[in-house]
């Protein structure tokens, strides 16, 4: 079955909020083996988002709405809808009676328009809503299907959990399933990337393979579908197996899991312990290995030192050095690392120094140059970065190369 997920408001086209209802539908309708081919947004004008549905229902079986089911004058979704297909709008009682117990629970007094949440089309199935007070709703006509949700994402995905995914299932039954599996990358650019994988892509069929960027760097997402999940698993493992034998060394994680999480995970259990000194990063490192649950088990403190005297006074670094080479050099990265490990008593120090910008850069030594340095037992490693970007972007992008050359560091250790 295909179908097409048209989100609505023109909150979306201003780019007031971030559309993540789509993202949500579409991972749960590919999941149970629905082809989620069309993506459409459309604003809260009634021409057009009605021309929107009606060439939504020319390419779709199913289509799924979020958003426009409020109390307001600018909510019109479920209007447009029941014109669509002809159909007038009529109250349902039961709907309008939870949204007055709503009202009394909270202690709040209910205004006349929120009568309007409760009107659906005639011959419509209305959708109770467990986490708020717009039902949704349920039309068929002719063999298509219009379903409407609410725009709240916690309405919206409660809704589509509790109600939606049941139904479909019971209608159509779970033909084929959808599984795609990510592996996280860091160190190797998309190009580089693909130059290493380019013959499975020529050749894919399925399982699908695809390369995208993100902050944390580049990501392959491999998808298959079969009949059964654990057939979809195995064409996966294949494919996933021969990705690692080529470029394994920079797979940092699969899935959801993030490089806190991993390097983390690599600590604790080698019962390692780590400290952080950052200057151009300002605690941004040790605030992503702390976010991680029992990092306390590994670790045990760290340092801003945004200014020479801190770096001097509190970690070590020769004020000769500072004076002579400046703050952002190898030399005082090698010597935060190692001052941050013998003061907090660690196997690990980290020591980061760089121009973050937008100011402060010179043509020597330019706005995204940062140096990393860890150190250990196995002596200091140093890597000195140019990162392009805003200065968020270079904060971001060192914390992520620091925490890399910490997860190789210790794998050797």
């Amino acid at each position: 079955m295909i179908v097409e997920i048209v989100t609505t408001g023109t909150e979306l086209l201003l780019g007031q909020i971030i559309n993540t209802n789509s993202a949500y539908m579409a991972e749960g309708l590919n999941n149970i083996g629905f082809d989620v081919l069309y993506q459409s947004t459309v604003g809260d004008n009634r021409v057009r988002m009605e021309n929107v549905l009606a060439h939504a229902l020319t390419r779709a079986d199913i289509v799924i709405t979020s958003g426009g089911l409020g109390p307001t004058q600018g909510d019109i979704t479920k209007e447009v809808t029941a014109k669509l297909f002809n159909r007038e709008l009529k109250l349902h009682e039961e709907s309008l009676d939870r949204i007055k117990s709503h009202f009394k629970k909270i202690d709040r007094t209910m205004t006349d328009n929120n009568i309007r949440q409760a009107m659906i089309p005639v011959g419509a199935e209305a959708i109770t809503n467990y986490a708020g007070t717009a039902p949704g709703v349920m039309l068929e006509n002719e063999g298509k299907i219009i379903i409407n949700l609410p725009g709240p994402p916690s309405e919206m995905k409660d809704m589509f959990d509790r109600s939606i995914k049941p139904f479909l299932k019971e209608k159509y039954g779970y033909k084929s399933v959808i599984i795609s599996r990510v592996l996280n990358t860091f160190g190797i650019g998309e190009s580089s990337l693909e130059e290493q994988i380019k013959d499975l892509i020529l050749a894919q069929t399925n399982p699908t393979l695809a390369l995208l960027v993100r902050p944390s760097g580049v990501i392959i997402r491999i998808t298959a579908k079969a009949e059964k999940a654990e057939s979809a698993r195995n064409l996966i493992a294949g494919m996933e197996t021969e990705i690692r034998r080529r470029i394994g060394q920079y797979i940092y994680a699969v899935d959801d899991e993030n490089m806190e999480d991993t390097v983390g995970a690599i600590l604790k259990q080698k019962q390692l312990t780590i400290g952080c000194a950052e200057s151009c990063t300002g605690g941004l490192l040790t605030s992503r290995l702390t976010d991680v649950a029992g990092s306390s088990a590994y670790v045990k403190g760290s340092i801003i030192s945004y200014t020479n005297e801190v770096k001097s006074d509190e970690l070590g670094v020769l004020r000769e050095l500072l004076q002579t080479k400046g703050a952002v050099c190898e030399d005082v990265a090698k010597a935060m690392a190692e001052g941050i490990a013998l003061k907090m008593h660690t196997d690990i120090g980290v020591g980061i120094t760089g121009i973050a910008g937008p100011d402060g850069g010179t043509d020597e030594k330019p706005v995204g140059l940062v140096y990393i340095a860890v150190a250990g037992k196995n002596g200091t490693t140093i890597a000195k970065n140019v990162f392009s970007g805003k200065r968020k972007a270079i904060k971001y992008r060192t914390t992520q190369t620091a925490l890399d050359m910490v997860r190789h560091y210790i794998e050797e250790m």
